[in-house]
């Protein structure tokens, strides 16, 4: 059994998924899985649950706010610990996000030589 580290990446943008992917994969070992909308990343993390899930905040269908709600209803996903990606960096913005559970919140656009660092910052990782 692999000790990686599994990261659930939900976000509708491909340009995102590709950055966050390049990103943690030069700089980590860590198992990077996508899901393009709320309802798809919803049913991946039920069927295997992520070590820690970055989620888009806007997102058509199921926002992020509405995902993070469906899975902290989950007993299967409740722990698991969700970062927002979001392009709102104001200081409300980010309040409205950590209240709502968020682990952390990271703003786009974001450096991925860094997203890793920050990452693991966020949920006491050591790299």
């Amino acid at each position: 059994m692999s000790n990686r580290r599994k990261i659930l990446l939900i976000d509708d943008e491909t340009d995102i998924q590709t950055v966050v992917k390049i990103g943690l994969t030069l700089n980590t070992d860590w198992i990077i899985t996508t899901a393009n909308s709320g309802e798809t990343g919803l049913e991946v993390a039920v069927a295997t649950p992520p070590d820690a899930i970055l989620l888009d905040v806007a997102m058509p269908g199921m926002d992020g706010l509405a995902t993070l709600s469906a899975l902290q209803k989950n007993t299967v996903t409740a722990h698991v610990p969700i970062i927002f990606l979001t392009a709102k960096a104001q200081a409300a913005d980010r309040r409205r996000l950590y209240e709502a559970g968020a682990s952390g919140v990271i703003t786009k656009p974001f450096d991925p030589t860094t997203l890793a660092s920050q990452i693991a910052g966020f949920l006491t990782w050591t790299l």
